[in-house]
């Protein structure tokens, strides 16, 4: 008698532990597609806009960047915070270098390859 009360037990259990799973799945999938869903959502009220455009963005800090920001025919550099906006410059098109298509990404230019610096560090190291 004990060993069938517990092998419904044991059934029981099993079956709480993967109706768990099957919901924890669901609640992923919920939030990938709710992620998804506002992004796409921002993505297109930041397109829609025809008179302002983020140039480029550098981060200076945790929460502060620069940035260029093409209002009609202005180009301003402001610097941008957790609690602040301030204006830095204002810059003519002749003071940029702009890339020819707005959508390709830009190439990171490290300077020094990992090589090259990797001989540096090995310069400065004691000689065994």
């Amino acid at each position: 008698m004990m060993l069938i009360a517990s092998g419904v037990s044991m059934w029981k259990s099993l079956g709480q532990l993967i109706w768990v799973l099957i919901l924890f799945v669901l609640v992923l999938l919920l939030t990938l597609l709710t992620t998804r869903f506002i992004a796409k959502y921002q993505r297109g009220q930041m397109q829609g806009s025809q008179n302002l455009r983020i140039i480029e963005t550098m981060s200076v800090s945790a929460n502060g960047y620069i940035q260029i920001i093409e209002a009609g025919d202005v180009y301003l550099v402001i610097a941008v915070s957790k609690d602040h906006i301030e204006k830095l410059a204002e810059l003519s098109k002749d003071q940029l270098t702009l890339r020819a298509q707005p959508d390709a990404k830009p190439v990171a230019d490290m300077g020094e390859s990992f090589h090259d610096i990797l001989d540096k560090v090995k310069k400065h190291l004691p000689k065994k």
